[in-house]
């Protein structure tokens, strides 16, 4: 018999090393430090922002290191903005998202709390890559989050799981490796296509009343894939390309929610829907 423990702990790492592109790595991590102007509690909205947004970042990032580009960009338009880091394992210090996503939400439940109270506003906008784009939507349907956020914006969230370019469809020729990647790593285990937790997510429909939904994906995701299973259905869904703004772009899944700025105009106007303006490939320079 195959010592299977051994043969799984190499599958195991291929699957955490995927993942591992859900965010840069890093050389020392900070627990959502103030930086670039956000996670300022004294800072209040402004009628012309009037909800605070918290940015929710993805599997194996944390509250400072995956909005270096883009929480200054929203301060910068003069948006009150807040981020969280969620989803903890005991001894892993470095990198967050690898906990049970319906506790990670419940972490996004309690942050939110404390951005409404501090901010003075009922509802916040809500914007996250990959893991952090999909989460949310189980506080939103869940845990009573709908009656507390305008908004979802999500960056090429992984909405209906992900096959990582079908390396999940392997999992069955090695017995036990779903219960190893499970009991390791519960954070990734929830996110493969057909999950449990993707399937209870899904039933009954994508959304939830009185929640706009932006998802923007990139055709070259190769994390989150197919890259159009991102997408959403239901009544209040804007699905956006990003090569339908700018086919010159070619930014992968890391890309997309760490520099690219096509995909910061499309979340600029999903936050303030009335004055958008057109993205196209020189939104690079706004």
């Amino acid at each position: 018999m195959l010592p299977w423990k051994r043969v799984l702990r190499p599958l195991s790492a291929l699957l955490l090393a995927a993942a591992a592109l859900l965010a840069p790595a890093t050389a020392a991590h900070a627990q959502s430090a103030p930086s670039s102007g956000w996670n300022n509690y004294s800072c209040k909205p402004s009628a012309a922002h009037p909800r605070p947004v918290v940015l929710v970042h993805g599997t194996f990032g944390n509250g400072t290191d995956n909005w270096l580009a883009l929480a200054p960009y929203l301060v910068n338009r003069g948006y009150c903005v807040f981020s969280l880091d969620y989803g903890q394992l005991p001894g892993v210090p470095l990198f967050d998202g690898l906990g049970p996503i319906d506790k990670s939400a419940a972490q996004l439940a309690t942050f939110v709390d404390k951005v409404l109270a501090a901010t003075g506003t009922p509802k916040a906008d809500l914007v996250g890559h990959s893991q952090g784009g999909m989460m949310p939507r189980w506080y939103l349907k869940f845990l009573g989050g709908a009656s507390k956020v305008n908004a979802l914006v999500g960056i090429a969230p992984d909405n209906h799981g992900t096959t990582l370019d079908g390396l999940t469809q392997l999992l069955p020729y090695f017995p036990g490796a779903q219960e190893l990647l499970t009991l390791a790593t519960p954070g990734l285990a929830d996110q493969m296509a057909g999950s449990p937790f993707v399937t209870k997510l899904n039933q009954g429909g994508d959304t939830v009343p009185g929640v706009h939904y932006t998802v923007i994906a990139t055709k070259y995701d190769e994390v989150v894939t197919p890259y159009r299973s991102q997408f959403l259905d239901g009544p209040d869904v804007n699905n956006v390309l990003l090569q339908d703004k700018c086919a010159l772009d070619f930014s992968d899944h890391v890309a997309i929610g760490l520099t690219d700025r096509v995909a910061y105009h499309e979340v600029a106007n999903a936050l303030d829907p009335a004055h958008a303006t057109p993205t196209t490939c020189a939104s690079v320079i706004g």
